[in-house]
């Protein structure tokens, strides 16, 4: 839907890969080990709960 967020971002940078919210790195003893990746709903709410992952893996890794 035009002017609604993320619209035409599959037609930018010409197909390659584009960063929004929603995907954060996890690291451990300062090496990036994994990521966490949100998408289906707003940015925000994507980056809410990509947060709530990284969280929780800082939480279990402490």
């Amino acid at each position: 839907m035009p002017n609604a967020e993320l619209y035409g971002l599959n037609t930018t940078n010409q197909g390659r890969i584009v960063v929004f919210g929603g995907g954060f790195p996890l690291e451990s003893d300062g090496k990036v080990v994994d990521a966490v990746g949100v998408s289906g709903s707003s940015v925000e709410n994507d980056v809410k709960v990509a947060e709530a992952g990284v969280n929780a893996f800082n939480q279990i890794n402490s």
